[in-house]
């Protein structure tokens, strides 16, 4: 399974709040007030290795502490990139670089790639 940023930064907040993962659609799941849909039985739904994947990427990616002040401010507080600056002393720019390139890494790190800044998934396919 090959991660993207989108999907690490919509997982990203279960890694300070459990019970976020009660809020998160799964793409394998029909939508509950659908009368005709239904789920297929052999295959699971892959979230909650998500959630657990993401987690061992927070404690093992090689992040600075103004990346991890980041992320936690942006997807465990739910800052805005205003909020981090004001925080964090900064401009926004700035701040949000900083949230960007930790969630480049944390990506990298998931699929095992080397981090280039900027780093996307489509990206690290073409190379």
């Amino acid at each position: 399974m090959s991660y993207n940023r989108a999907l690490v930064e919509h997982i990203l907040p279960a890694v300070w709040d459990g019970e976020t993962a009660y809020g998160m659609k799964s793409e394998l799941v029909a939508d509950a007030d659908m009368p005709r849909g239904h789920k297929d039985p052999k295959k699971g739904s892959p979230l909650f290795a998500h959630i657990a994947d993401i987690k061992q990427a927070w404690k093992s990616t090689p992040l600075t502490l103004v990346e991890r002040q980041s992320l936690v401010l942006r997807y465990g507080f739910d800052y805005g990139y205003e909020e981090i600056a004001d925080v964090r002393g900064v401009r926004k720019q700035s701040a949000q670089e900083a949230t960007e390139r930790a969630v480049g890494k944390v990506t990298a790190w998931l699929n095992g790639d080397k981090y280039i800044d900027g780093y996307d998934q489509l990206e690290a396919e073409q190379v």
